[in-house]
């Protein structure tokens, strides 16, 4: 039963670090001329300039850019910790469990 036990908290982890993994979120600039995809650490994992974002200009480009990016990071964050706030109380029925004693 030990073992049994050890074996699921381990897979409860792997499942967490999969679920970690699987994290994308991509979010558009209000004015849709960028499109940006981040992963659950919000790492910029996709940039797509619509025609006409050049026109903007470097410096105001850059901040749209970022600022797009930081939103979607702040969705990713939330996805994340909804995540292991599912984790937590999983993993702590788990842990707290008893062994049988029959």
């Amino acid at each position: 039963e030990l073992e049994a036990r050890a074996h699921a908290q381990l897979n409860s982890l792997y499942e967490l670090n999969e679920r970690y993994a699987a994290i994308s979120v991509r979010e558009t600039s209000a004015d849709d001329l960028v499109t940006v995809e981040v992963d659950g650490v919000g790492a910029l994992t996709g940039l797509w300039l619509a025609p006409g974002a050049n026109e903007m200009g470097g410096p105001r480009l850059g901040e749209q850019i970022v600022a797009t990016a930081a939103l979607a990071a702040q969705r990713a964050f939330a996805k994340r910790a909804s995540i292991t706030e599912e984790f937590n109380e999983s993993f702590g029925d788990l842990v707290n469990s008893r062994p049988r004693t029959d």
